[in-house]
């Protein structure tokens, strides 16, 4: 018989013993399933949807100032930044040939009244002998008609005159409002013609001190803007600057760019150090909605479902390690939510939410209501105090049971509706 070397029996024994603590281990640990919660703290902040746009600035006001008679320009007195007021005296047209006009219209005038009196006494001298029939009829018509004639001549002469004299105030150019020379489009000496359009002299705008942006809404954001929201607005001239304003006008007709069709909102911002300049881009930020310093949630803790099997199973060995019954609470003593039990489901609108409030070792469904929600938050109304934590997901430390339930699913039972024997009962390990 050989000889067994003792070296190797000791390594055997060794190798014997620690394999069966390595087993012992693993069969009591492993029928302590350790459970993994995802969770998220309620909060205070401020939420707010919006909307984002692109505009141009532009003044409240802008008058193009041209002329109604033809001629040379004979004098400037405003020149491009120039500040005027209302009735202010900016141009001058040359005035002789107008002058020239307006004095023939005066001897026009003189000459009609001069054969309206002329006509008029002859017609008293014939009257008379017409009525002692020494005089024919038709010679008395003549002279009446002669008469009626010379009296419209000379209101049409008037009309003459006065339009002379009017074509010759045009010729003195005057501001139509208080505000500044934007644009300047003549040069003394410069020959301007009257014609169907009016020739451009002066562009001026009011006071910059308020201005308006000219904001393009796409047609899927229209439906959400009102007067009076508020708005916060860039310009690429001083970027790190955000400037504020108001929705004041939402106008009815479409505009239509390459099939896109937009609606202008007009903006009305303050510009007390007229640092924004008429025909700068604006990029825009409309809030539809907000809320601030109010309660939130994460919106994907709204939408988490506990896994029903995965839940009882919890639920029961909790309730066994800590000798409680098997339930859970939809809220505490004084709460305003409704409570429900094993078999029914709370009904929801859309502005209530079902969250899972973890209590320590305890996780129990509460019914919120919800305010804002901007895709990623909602605010809460009611229903969770501050710093309150809601469950976001739940599953086995080891994975081999996921209970993040997809949101795509449909009705789902309550997870206290006792529909198949609970697992074993083995003490349970601490959840996390």
């Amino acid at each position: 018989m050989k000889r067994i070397n003792k070296k190797y029996l000791i390594y055997g024994t060794a190798l014997i013993a620690l394999s069966g603590i390595v087993f012992l281990f693993v069969y009591f640990k492993g029928g302590e399933p350790e459970y993994v919660f995802s969770t998220t703290k309620v909060e205070r902040a401020s939420i707010s949807n919006t909307i984002t746009a692109t505009g141009t600035l532009e003044a409240t006001n802008t008058v193009v100032v041209g002329t109604q008679v033809s001629g040379v320009i004979q004098k400037l007195y405003v020149d491009f930044n120039s500040a005027v007021k209302k009735g202010q005296l900016i141009a001058e047209l040359d005035k002789s040939t107008l002058q020239s006009s307006l004095e023939n219209a005066e001897a026009d005038v003189e000459k009609a009244e001069a054969n309206f009196e002329y006509q008029k006494s002859l017609l008293a001298r014939n009257k008379v002998l017409y009525e002692k029939e020494l005089l024919a009829k038709s010679e008395y018509d003549l002279i009446l008609f002669n008469y009626k004639t010379s009296k419209a001549e000379v209101k049409s002469a008037k009309a003459n005159f006065s339009r002379a004299e009017r074509n010759l105030s045009y010729a003195s150019i005057y501001s139509p409002i208080d505000g500044v020379v934007l644009n300047r489009a003549v040069e003394e000496g410069q020959t301007v013609a009257a014609s169907m359009s009016t020739p451009e002299l002066f562009t001026i705008t009011n006071d910059l001190s308020t201005m308006e942006v000219e904001a393009n809404i796409d047609e899927a954001d229209i439906g959400q803007l009102e007067v009076g929201q508020r708005v916060e607005f860039t310009v690429d001239a001083f970027s790190e600057r955000t400037f504020k304003g108001n929705v004041t006008e939402i106008r009815l007709q479409p505009n239509e760019s390459s099939n896109v069709i937009t609606y202008t909102a007009i903006i009305t911002v303050s510009n007390p150090d007229l640092k924004l300049k008429p025909g700068m881009t604006a990029s825009i930020i409309i809030y539809i909605e907000e809320a601030n310093d109010v309660l939130v949630v994460k919106e994907k803790a709204t939408s988490f479902t506990p896994d029903p099997q995965l839940l009882n199973d919890y639920m029961s060995r909790y309730s066994e390690k800590e000798g409680k019954p098997q339930t859970a609470r939809a809220g505490k003593d004084g709460d305003r939510k409704p409570a429900f039990g094993p078999g029914a489901k709370p009904e929801m609108d859309d502005t209530h939410k079902l969250v899972w409030v973890k209590e320590g070792a305890l996780i129990r469904p509460v019914v919120i209501e919800v305010g804002i929600d901007d895709g990623s938050n909602m605010a809460v109304i009611s229903g969770l105090e501050e710093g309150a934590t809601i469950v976001t997901s739940f599953e086995l430390a080891d994975n081999s049971e996921l209970t993040k339930k997809d949101n795509s699913e449909g009705d789902q039972k309550s997870p206290f509706v006792q529909e198949s024997p609970q697992r074993g009962g083995g003490p349970s390990g601490p959840p996390r």
